[in-house]
């Protein structure tokens, strides 16, 4: 059984699936990335599968999403965050940066600060 329920356009060449089928016996809500290019027209991995018997506590989930909750506006939630914590978007948006950073700047944060102190004989380093 496969019931097709609709599609969200992701790009030009993606969009989102959401359909109820049957794979391994089993039926579920699928939702998945299906991309139309020269290369390859058809699903990708991208996407999940919610089981028919999870699918209540799923509805229930989504149904408790109010349309403010999906504001670009911090929540009550990230106003309440202790100090020290940071929202998950922050945390990826210091990440990013970070990798956008230039080469040199990566490497000397990463290379170990030279020491000009005489080198450890052999017979002193543990040996793995």
């Amino acid at each position: 059984m496969e019931k097709d329920i609709g599609k969200i356009n992701k790009n030009e060449t993606s969009d989102i699936i959401i359909r109820i089928d049957d794979f391994g016996g089993n039926t579920g809500l699928t939702i998945r990335e299906f991309v139309t290019s020269e290369r390859y027209t058809g699903f990708t991995k991208s996407g999940v599968r919610i089981l028919a018997s999870d699918f209540p506590k799923f509805k229930e989930m989504i149904n408790s999403i109010k349309d403010e909750d999906m504001t670009e506006e911090a929540s009550p939630e990230e106003k309440e965050l202790e100090s020290g914590q940071e929202t998950l978007n922050t945390a990826m948006e210091k990440t990013e940066e970070a990798s956008e950073a230039p080469k040199e700047e990566q490497d000397s944060e990463e290379a170990p600060k030279e020491d000009d102190s005489k080198e450890k004989p052999k017979e002193d380093l543990p040996d793995y």
